[in-house]
């Protein structure tokens, strides 16, 4: 994947979450909110896989999406989430492609059902 991630297509729109404490009146409540605009992305599944528990399964899909280097990109952390396909993902690490022109972010998304 090294050197052929520089011809990734760009063809679908991911929306980056970030972390806030919300006041509810009664307690802080953690929650995440769309931050910044959604973004172009390339999407490559690196595996799932499922596990059953006391009658419930848990479906774990590991996806790495790449994004232009942008002062924006280059802005989030593991403690962002991204929303795409209806997912919710927890970054898991972000890494540079070469000279910085692209980011790599690795995520989890994680399913009970």
């Amino acid at each position: 994947m090294g050197g052929g991630m520089s011809r990734v297509r760009f063809d679908r729109r991911i929306q980056v979450r970030r972390f806030n404490l919300v006041d509810d009146g009664f307690q802080s409540i953690e929650d995440y909110a769309d931050y910044g605009d959604p973004i172009w992305a390339a999407r490559v599944d690196m595996n799932a896989s499922e596990k059953a528990d006391a009658g419930w399964v848990n479906a774990t899909l590991a996806t790495r999406f790449v994004v232009k280097s942008t002062s924006f990109t280059r802005d989030l952390t593991a403690k962002d989430q991204i929303a795409s396909g209806g997912l919710e993902y927890e970054i898991i690490g972000i890494s540079e492609v070469g000279r910085r022109y692209q980011l790599q972010i690795d995520c989890v998304a994680l399913a009970k059902q």
